[in-house]
């Protein structure tokens, strides 16, 4: 059966027109193609598509740096500690913790104490284990800074766990006030 079918097709195949004549001429078309010289682009276009290139790609960054930097600003909430003393933090070997800084920090630290009073012995004990963890870190952290005053890495390793700790005094702060201002129980 296919063999049938196949010389049905190549009969029709051998019936086909072998040359077939274009409706008009197309070689003065083609020839002048040939020998003219393309059309010239204008030197502003490629500028421009780079300009605006640049353009995209500093946007795109700077959007970009934009979203990645806004949410990880710390913040500063004030938070004290009596009985803790700053050692001189050696960032760049000339810069301390301000004044400013320390004042807030012993604002904290008092209302720290207040709210410290509130919760049950067994919280107040994980509290302070937490922030003597925390305190005997900056401890070493200084002492590292010491030997090595310019490290960057240590200077901002440094100022997050100064934050962690305002960070842990907060949240104390935070529960005592959520738990006393409950009406619903």
């Amino acid at each position: 059966m296919n063999e049938e079918r196949d010389d049905k097709l190549t009969a029709a195949a051998r019936q086909l027109a072998t040359e077939i004549q274009p409706q008009r001429d197309l070689w003065p078309d083609i020839e002048l193609a040939i020998t003219e010289p393309a059309p010239q682009r204008s030197r502003w276009t490629p500028m421009f598509a780079q300009a605006a290139a640049v353009v995209l790609l500093i946007g795109a960054s700077s959007g970009l740096t934009y979203l990645v930097v806004k949410d990880d600003q710390p913040v500063m909430i004030p938070q004290p500690a009596p009985e803790y003393t700053f050692a001189r933090a050696a960032f760049g070997s000339t810069y301390t913790l301000g004044s400013d800084y320390l004042d807030t920090r012993a604002d904290m630290v008092e209302r720290f104490e207040q709210e410290l009073v509130r919760l049950s012995p067994e919280e107040r004990q994980d509290v302070e284990q937490s922030l003597e963890v925390i305190r005997s870190a900056i401890d070493e952290i200084n002492a590292a800074l010491q030997e090595d005053p310019d490290n960057v890495l240590l200077q901002d390793l440094l100022m997050k766990t100064y934050h962690e700790e305002l960070n842990v005094m907060h949240k104390v702060g935070g529960v005592t006030q959520s738990v006393m201002s409950r009406r619903d129980i």
